[in-house]
């Protein structure tokens, strides 16, 4: 079996609809809303704040922490268990390890950063839309950084490489590999490389390409929403 025509009529390096907008939440210090076919996330970023407990503190700079949660009724099939689960704590992991390398808090000894990912609506695509939503809510918070970070999932299905798998593709009946990856647009870093599935080396090597291709892409997007917000009207820079 050969997967010759994606499910939805996209090309196989075609992502869904992308949407991004920051400060879309009023009592944060930064927030984004990142939108990637049916999958929703939004992100909030409060801090730098002082850090409770004390013995936690790092007095040489401050801490990253990212809380990463799908809403009880976000998806396909059964309800979503409300509450840390041993996936949400696994991609709140990833997700902080995708954005240590951008994020200086080094002016900010004893002090937390930390960031919410919130699911409303998911259609596959979750944790990078999560780490693209992040990144963006922190740039917006004012916090340095040396660059943004882009995330895309792509994959294999029955040996063709897609990019941004759905619900959908990742439930063919076939051979699926699913390659969450996030990159560091300005040097092309990698950050996050997980599998789940399997594929020859040829076409990881090409799933990566593509990987890159697409999160060069979503970096303009995410640089645009951001340049929205704070260019001064009239200012056609």
């Amino acid at each position: 079996m050969t997967y010759t025509k994606r499910l939805d009529k996209r090309k196989f390096d075609e992502t869904r609809p992308i949407e991004a907008k920051v400060g879309v939440i009023k009592n944060a210090d930064g927030s984004a809303r990142f939108k990637i076919g049916n999958t929703v996330a939004l992100a909030a970023v409060y801090g730098p704040r002082e850090l409770y407990p004390r013995f936690m503190q790092n007095p040489e700079k401050g801490i990253l922490r990212v809380n990463y949660n799908m809403m009880p009724f976000s998806g396909h099939g059964n309800r979503v268990r409300p509450g840390p689960n041993r996936r949400s704590k696994e991609i709140a992991m990833v997700t902080k390890n995708a954005l240590l390398p951008v994020v200086d808090l080094s002016e900010f000894p004893n002090a937390v950063v930390d960031v919410f990912i919130e699911l409303p609506q998911t259609d596959a695509g979750t944790r990078c839309a999560g780490i693209c939503a992040a990144a963006m809510a922190l740039a917006d918070a004012g916090i340095i950084m040396k660059d943004l970070v882009s995330s895309v999932a792509v994959g294999c299905i029955d040996g063709t490489v897609v990019a941004d798998l759905n619900y959908d593709e990742e439930a063919f009946e076939g051979i699926v590999a699913d390659i969450p990856v996030a990159v560091l647009p300005n040097t092309g870093e990698v950050v996050l490389l997980q599998m789940d599935g399997e594929m020859s080396k040829d076409n990881m090597v090409k799933a990566l390409e593509l990987a890159k291709k697409v999160c060069a892409d979503i970096y303009e997007i995410q640089k645009k929403a951001l340049k929205e917000k704070y260019t001064v009207k009239g200012d056609k820079k």
